[in-house]
């Protein structure tokens, strides 16, 4: 956890009177007056504008639990009120009302928040940062957010509260047996234990058991699409290469919207600590990396919609020449594009373990989140897979937990990087097997894994661990079923690119491949992130074509 207490004026800064007659020039509107107690925004309320607080104070607070609400601060003269979700016009995760003396503040719109950091590198840096450590406080508080009432260790609550911490969404689980708060709600709405978790949006709207998707459009995550609307560019994928690419693209101008079936930082976002990428010394985890993305991207006016599947390509050869690019999702519904970027990656492998599905979020684990570490704390658990995902993972589970064995098919020196070979040495709880793979499970999804079957590949021994947690590090599968019959793959599925002018360029005109899901790709983030800046370039050289081609 960072000391945030020690960052309180970078957090709630005060303009300077310079700073201030700057940010007034990108006000969405004329200062309003707020009476004492008025007030000003509602936690839940959506397309809430950030105040600039001209005179008096707006004293904001958060949701504590269920039914009672904190305080967070006081903005005075010269302070901005809201945090990231300004940005894009989501949801408040706040509420602000005008203090004791009333207040006179101006509003600052999604579009004018956003043209402030743009327009002025000095103001922008500052109101930028504040927003992003508002909400890294509110994600440490776990609270202000979204709460999860039910069984703090079952699937469903894990499989939320990932989601909602990979989203980069402040939330708390109540323990619905345990907690007065938790089982109360559970008493006074009646529902079964079949229904539980319920999720308690910040509006107050509760769901029942819900899938991710639900929870994404009870907090706004995912915005409303105009399928009318004709975008530049449409990225299918929100992994490093699909941020990046958003960044680039819509920092010059560029329509973008990107669109990712699970949560953003791809595979990438799962790793706890990526120790080679240039400019972070000490390391950065794969969810800071991807949140300061997601900011940046945002920033300049990207559109993103998570989680949303993107079913197919529309690949019709009797499409009028000119025509965008259509893009299938569940409901009907579509998505317009001049040009689209693939950077959807690649699918977790699956190893050939009997009932393994049945044990997937019940002790079976793809990623090593904070999550996933404290339910391990204290257990003995494995690992399996060979390559720097994997040792990162272990770096980070081995000091949390009671033992740690690493099943590799080969000697780690074959696949993994060295500074991560003599870390994983250097832990005293870590037993690695090579040569060793799972052939077994055992246990019940309800009440989850209680043990492993190891079996030495050089002569068929099988040995029985008990356990609780296992975590499957293997590699992925390209990520590009959707594209069937579209555009060229390899044998192993990969999108095949090239051209002499457009090396990114898929076989399928407009159609852009980077990142993993690309045949040839360098599997490392930095890499990534390189091609989906390079991609912004090609795509520029794509629309003039289109524009000189309407011109005729």
């Amino acid at each position: 956890m960072s000391d945030l207490g020690a960052r309180d004026h970078q957090m709630f800064p005060v303009l300077n009177a310079e700073q201030l007659e700057t940010a007034k020039r990108f006000a969405s509107g004329p200062a309003r007056v707020f009476a004492a107690g008025e007030q000003v925004y509602a936690i839940g309320e959506h397309g809430v504008a950030a105040w600039l607080v001209l005179q008096g104070t707006i004293d904001v607070v958060r949701r504590d639990g269920l039914s009672h609400e904190a305080p967070i601060t006081t903005h005075g003269p010269g302070q901005l009120t809201g945090e990231v979700n300004q940005l894009a016009g989501r949801p408040t995760i706040a509420g602000g009302t005008a203090g004791a003396g009333g207040c006179t503040a101006l509003p600052f719109d999604p579009a004018h928040l956003r043209a402030l950091m743009v327009g002025s590198a000095d103001v922008g840096e500052i109101v930028m940062r504040a927003l992003i450590l508002r909400r890294v406080g509110l994600i440490e508080q776990g609270s202000g957010g979204t709460v999860i009432v039910g069984l703090p260790d079952s699937p469903d609550v894990v499989r939320l509260q990932g989601f909602l911490t990979r989203s980069g969404y402040p939330n708390i689980v109540l323990d619905a047996a345990s907690d007065d708060e938790g089982r109360a709600l559970v008493e006074r709405t009646g529902v079964a234990s079949s229904d539980l978790p319920l999720v308690v949006c910040p509006n107050g709207t509760v769901l029942k058991r819900p899938s991710d998707i639900e929870v994404a459009a009870c907090l706004g995550i995912t915005p409303d699409l105009d399928p009318d609307t004709v975008y530049d560019v449409a990225i299918v994928g929100a992994g490093p290469a699909g941020l990046a690419a958003a960044v680039y693209a819509a920092s010059e101008g560029l329509s973008v919207i990107v669109l990712d079936e699970r949560a953003i930082g791809g595979q990438a976002g799962a790793s706890a600590r990526i120790e080679n990428y240039l400019g972070f010394p000490t390391g950065i985890s794969g969810q800071a990396l991807a949140g300061r993305a997601f900011n940046q991207a945002l920033k300049f006016g990207a559109e993103i919609a998570i989680p949303l599947t993107v079913e197919h390509l529309d690949c019709d050869e009797d499409r009028p020449a000119g025509d965008p690019l259509v893009l299938e999702l569940p409901g009907d519904r579509r998505v317009q594009s001049r040009t689209v970027i693939v950077a959807s990656g690649a699918r977790y492998r699956r190893p050939d373990i009997p009932d393994l599905a049945e044990f997937e979020g019940a002790g079976v684990s793809y990623w090593a989140s904070p999550i996933e570490a404290r339910l391990s704390e204290g257990e003995e658990v494995a690992l399996v897979g060979g390559g720097n995902s994997a040792g990162q993972a272990v770096a980070f589970l081995a000091p949390r937990v009671k033992h740690l064995h690493l099943i590799v098919r080969r000697p780690l020196a074959a696949t993994m990087s060295k500074y991560l070979i003599d870390r994983i040495a250097a832990l005293p709880n870590v037993t690695i097997r090579v040569g060793t793979e799972i052939v077994g499970l055992e246990g019940e999804r309800a009440t989850g894994l209680t043990a492993a079957i190891f079996r030495q590949r050089s002569d068929g021994t099988e040995t029985r661990c008990a356990m609780r947690h296992l975590f499957l590090f293997i590699g992925a599968d390209p990520n590009a079923g959707w594209l069937k019959g579209c555009v060229d793959t390899d044998e192993k599925g990969f999108i095949v690119t090239g051209g002499a002018t457009l090396p990114l360029q898929t076989s399928r005109t407009g159609v852009f491949a980077i990142g993993d899901v690309r045949a040839g790709s360098t599997k490392r983030v930095a890499a990534a992130v390189g091609e989906g800046a390079a991609v912004v370039a090609q795509i520029h050289t794509i629309l003039a074509d289109m524009a000189e081609r309407r011109a005729e």
